[in-house]
């Protein structure tokens, strides 16, 4: 089949990594710091200009959309200092022809001082911090190069973007350790003023075998002998670490605090295919973009069989609309073992993120997810509420309605029926759902 049958793709995301896998920090779990294997030899891991120029151009020109969201990602970007991301802004500027820009970027918070703060209000940067919880909890994977811990500088940073006024939300890998310490971690991040969480599974699988092309860290295809690394989550702790913080988030917090597991999984409730990648039925469109313009399948499959090639050589579009790309994005789908189409949460799971299936189902079929008996769990303890607040939003009240009910004793859970292909999307839009939020991602 070639692209022709295909329809143009809209939209899509790229991650970008302007200092690659270079990063000030070591910590322990981290999926990304070997990628510098795959750039060999003398190297300088900042951006170049023409790369930059040529990236924000395409990716601006490429998308037919009002609002054009760029994401900054590493390694760690700050490495590169304020004039390289003032740059960032002044391209934006030059080759915006009308639509709005908005940039995002993830950091360890480390180099955050004053000329950033200054810099991420004016420009209205929103700042995605990566934190683990609480002093004990952080610093047992996240030290810096030499072993020593990294909270006491995190939380100075943090200070910097409070002072100057920095939107902020906060991401946690969720690990071996803290997976343990659920309300530890959500109250300690609620105390700290993070309005909007972001809580990431770690799972790695360490080869056992010097890999051809040096990774240690392998892809899930990899045949040969490989165990999970020992910080990985344990897939009934990760169960149990959502289900744990749900609970208190769903008495008292709906509303006020905003968890993005719980967010996509109140999409799914609704009718909705789940926005984010890892839930939806088909990925694909949210891709990686290395320092010298190789564009990576996604953030967690930078591997050499998923370079789409470089957009110094390959303008972005084309790659993006590659048969290559297109047969990743639907593989996730194609790819699951009967014992997923088969479950009553495929809706809301759509078989989790395909980095995680190297685990075997009951019946011996490969694909399975490392995570599925943790999911299964969550998804279970959290049914009867998600109805709740499906069926508000159906009658176009507040979901946050599901504490009172939870106080007044849960009395009935009010069956909320799916959402047909023919029937109108239940975002409001007037379409059909299988024209709208049901329709095949691209």
């Amino acid at each position: 089949m070639t692209d022709l049958f295909y329809p143009r793709r809209t939209s899509y995301h790229v991650m970008v990594k302007p200092t690659g896998p270079l990063c000030n920090l070591g910590c322990r779990y981290c999926f990304y710091l070997e990628k510098d294997k795959l750039y060999a030899g003398p190297h300088s891991w900042a951006m170049p200009p023409d790369v930059l120029e040529s990236f924000i151009r395409q990716y601006i020109e490429s998308q037919d959309l009002p609002v054009i969201q760029f994401a900054w990602q590493g390694g760690e970007p700050t490495l590169l200092g304020v004039d390289f991301f003032r740059q960032v802004v002044t391209l934006q500027k030059q080759y915006a022809q009308g639509k709005h820009i908005e940039n995002a970027m993830q950091t360890n918070g480390v180099l955050i001082d004053d000329a950033w703060g200054e810099f991420l209000a004016a420009h209205h940067f929103l700042l995605g911090l990566s934190i683990d919880g609480p002093e004990e909890i952080h610093d047992r994977y996240r030290v810096d190069k030499g072993g020593q811990p990294s909270f006491a500088r995190v939380m100075e940073g943090l200070q910097v973007l409070r002072r100057h006024g920095v939107e902020f939300n906060t991401l946690t890998c969720v690990q071996r350790h803290n997976a343990r310490k659920p309300l530890g971690v959500y109250r300690f991040l609620k105390e700290e003023g993070s309005g909007f969480m972001q809580f990431i599974p770690v799972v790695e699988r360490i080869s056992e075998e010097e890999p051809p092309d040096g990774l240690a860290l392998v892809a899930p295809s990899y045949r040969r002998q490989a165990q999970v690394a020992e910080w990985s989550v344990d897939p009934h702790d990760y169960g149990a670490f959502l289900c744990a913080i749900f609970d208190e988030w769903v008495r008292h917090d709906v509303g006020r605090y905003f968890v993005q597991s719980f967010d996509i999984a109140l999409e799914a409730w609704t009718g909705m295919n789940p926005s984010l990648c890892v839930y939806s039925d088909r990925c694909g469109t949210a891709m990686a973009l290395e320092h010298n313009g190789d564009l990576y399948s996604c953030d967690h499959y930078v591997y050499p069989a998923n370079r789409l090639g470089n957009l110094l050589e390959i303008p972005i579009e084309q790659m993006v609309d590659s048969e290559l790309q297109r047969n990743f994005g639907e593989d996730k789908s194609r790819s699951l073992p009967q014992y997923c189409r088969d479950c009553r949460f495929l809706f809301t799971c759509h078989g989790e993120c395909p980095k995680h299936r190297f685990e075997r189902t009951p019946a011996g079929e490969e694909g399975l997810n490392y995570l599925c008996p943790g999911l299964k769990r969550y998804f279970a303890h959290i049914d009867p509420y998600m109805r709740f607040m499906a069926a508000e939003l159906a009658h176009q009240r507040p979901p946050a309605n599901v504490m009172d009910w939870v106080r007044d004793g849960m009395r009935s859970v009010p069956e909320v029926r799916r959402t047909g292909r023919n029937d109108p999307c239940p975002c409001g839009s007037g379409r059909k759902y299988k024209k709208c939020c049901g329709a095949p991602a691209r």
